[in-house]
């Protein structure tokens, strides 16, 4: 039994010339590097193995040298298919160049595929991807004009389309645990994550392949806990002791107790954001954080969310997720990305994107790189610049709401924000609002035919995803729309009513968003004049969006309203309020209950013509009185008297 502990040498021996390697890792946690550095090494020397084929999920780099890029020689590689490219660019440039083949595939289709080749099955069928660069009739997610060995298939079922990947043949696994025992049973205690491992170990062994699996310590045989053990060692060939600099926990941490979620850090050890562009459009999108929803944030700008939430003591109302498995808690960022604290749960990859893809999500916030007038967004090719798409299609395509978050423009925005205004005192030299994207990882067009409900957040401005395209709704305060927005564009966006960005997001204090968000602040906004027999109802940029909501809503008008034996007189302000169409007519079933019961005159008024004809068409079966000010609604109720 002892004989599966071998050397990273002789286990990079084992790797033949062509063989079909799938490997382990999520940016920087989990990644095999003491195997990928044995295999480089064995090609520098002997120039073997050669015109390997490689299969990964999510990428596995540092940007630099590590991870993936052990790989990136001309000659050691023929194909690679992955999810995300842009953190091993040695691999990406060979690609790009025409030297190797290369497709492009979402994350989550190409783990959830592990488990399928597992289970011997001819492959995946799945929606993710339609409408995208990765469609058939898009490119099929081919890197370069060398790669036309179809890896997605067009297919319908009934009137509805469908993707089907082809699952190959995987004949080698480079996998990653933390203790193994003399049978070759894995553990992965000090793991971040637990990714794809037992389902690339069973897909490779089933298909008769070995399986390698690094490791920082070893135990005795049968000792390890048994429902701790991750890869049973019936699946294991080998194992490969690593030295500790080949073995970091993350690319940015080589240990911490708190990314095991064995101890919950304190409070304070959570980072606090600077006040500037990055947290404005963080700020923004917290707005949109659904009290006790499902939420995933990308890698890069959205990840300021996390500690907006955290500064807004919202964290325990939310439950944010990350792609590679982890429920609850505060994600991490940079080369951390991946890891987390305070969490629920951590699950395997794969039964994630099972989540995501079957609509678990309540919203995402993904990242901005490039959109066009109709809503489509890139986040994967740029140029001759090869990021790859990762779970961003998976998750976007399938969240109940979205939000992208990004700068306007991008490179050498410099702007400065306080005392609730934004300043730009330089605009960036590369625009991010194009007439075309260069490559659509997210369709607009598909989103608004199906109903998604999607919003674009920059620092100066926020645009809705409208059925004719992309619809301007908001402006931060001191932003001029001709010049800072529309003269920064290579299109005009639909442009009817536009409100100001709320000024709390640009001031350093905290927003309060915790009352705002659960309603905390309800009873401030419904008071009685118990003399006039008046009520006073202020919904100013209140959101109803739940069941929930309206609930508390109805709860609070009876706690004011219920104890008078008379009904009362009602104003109320709706100017900034939002109400999600799904709940509309429930929210109607509400007022209607309530005017019957307790009100006698209703007025309401709203500065918003689109939101006086919205509520002119819920409220229809309440005769409803709408008007544009807040005086005209009071003097039609004093005429009314």
């Amino acid at each position: 039994m002892r004989k599966k502990v071998i050397s990273d040498r002789d286990a990079a021996a084992l790797i033949k010339d062509g063989d079909v390697l799938t490997t382990s890792g999520f940016v920087g946690i989990g990644v095999p590097d003491a195997l990928l550095a044995a295999v480089e090494k064995r090609f520098l020397e002997t120039g073997h193995p050669k015109n390997l084929s490689l299969l990964f999920a999510a990428g596995q780099g540092d940007g630099d040298k590590r991870g993936l890029n052990h790989l990136g020689h001309e000659g050691l590689l023929k194909r690679v298919v992955g999810g995300h490219w842009g953190l091993i660019p040695k691999v990406a440039a060979l690609a790009v160049d025409g030297k190797i083949e290369g497709w492009n595939l979402p994350q989550g289709c190409i783990s959830q595929l592990f488990r399928d080749i597992a289970a011997g099955k001819p492959g995946m069928i799945t929606k993710v991807g339609l409408e995208t660069f990765v469609d058939p009739r898009n490119g099929g997610g081919a890197i370069n004009d060398i790669s036309v060995e179809p890896q997605v298939e067009l297919m319908t079922r009934g009137a509805e389309e469908f993707l089907f990947y082809p699952a190959p043949k995987l004949t080698v696994a480079f996998l990653r645990g933390t203790t193994a025992d003399e049978t070759g049973n894995v553990t992965m205690e000090r793991e971040a994550l637990t990714i794809d491992n037992l389902a690339q170990a069973m897909a490779v062994k089933n298909a008769g392949g070995i399986v390698i699996v690094q490791v920082e310590r070893l135990a005795r045989g049968r000792s390890l806990p048994p429902r701790e053990v991750q890869i049973p060692g019936i699946l294991v060939d080998a194992v490969v002791v690593a030295p500790p600099e080949l073995h970091m926990q993350t690319y940015r941490t080589a240990f911490s107790h708190a990314f095991t979620n064995r101890i919950r850090t304190p409070d304070s050890e959570i980072p606090k954001v600077p006040l500037d562009a990055r947290k404005a459009i963080a700020r923004r999108s917290a707005f949109e954080l659904p009290v006790n929803g499902v939420i995933n944030l990308g890698i890069g700008m959205p990840e300021g969310v996390a500690a907006v939430a955290a500064e807004e003591s919202l964290l325990d109302h939310l439950t944010l997720t990350a792609e590679p498995g982890v429920i609850g808690g505060q994600p991490a960022s940079g080369l951390d990305f991946g890891a987390a604290v305070d969490v629920d749960a951590v699950i395997p990859q794969n039964a994630q994107f099972d989540f995501y893809d079957g609509g678990g999500l309540d919203m995402a916030c993904l990242g901005l790189a490039q959109a066009d007038a109709f809503g489509n967004v890139n986040v994967s090719r740029f140029g001759p610049r090869l990021a790859g798409a990762g779970g961003f299609i998976n998750i976007s395509q399938n969240a109940k709401s979205l939000v992208f978050a990004g700068t306007f423009t991008a490179k050498g925005i410099d702007v400065e924000i306080g005392d609730g205004q934004l300043e730009i005192r330089a605009e960036g030299a590369s625009r991010k609002f194009l007439e075309c994207v260069e490559q659509v990882t997210f369709s607009g067009r598909r989103a608004a035919r199906l109903g998604q409900p999607v919003l674009y957040v920059t620092e100066r401005c926020v645009f809705r995803l409208h059925t004719e395209g992309l619809q301007l709704i908001e402006v931060a305060p001191g932003v001029d729309i001709e010049r800072d927005i529309i003269a920064q564009m290579d299109f005009r966006p639909i442009i009817e009513e536009v409100h100001e960005m709320d000024a709390r997001i640009f001031r350093a204090e905290p927003m309060d968003l915790k009352r705002e968000l659960l309603h905390l602040d309800l009873p401030d906004r419904i008071a009685l004049n118990d003399e006039m027999g008046r009520l006073f109802i202020n919904f100013e940029k209140m959101r109803i969006r739940s069941l929930e909501d309206i609930e508390q809503v109805r709860k609070q008008v009876m706690e004011v309203c219920g104890p008078r034996s008379e009904k009362v007189d009602v104003v109320v302000n709706y100017d900034g309020f939002q109400l999600d169409d799904d709940i509309a007519s429930d929210y109607a079933e509400m007022v209607t209950d309530l005017e019957g019961r307790f009100y006698r005159t209703v007025t309401r008024y709203s500065g918003s013509a689109f939101m006086r004809l919205k509520l002119g068409n819920t409220l229809s079966n309440t005769s409803p009185h709408i008007f544009e000010t807040r005086e005209a609604a009071q003097a039609f109720l004093e005429q009314t008297e």
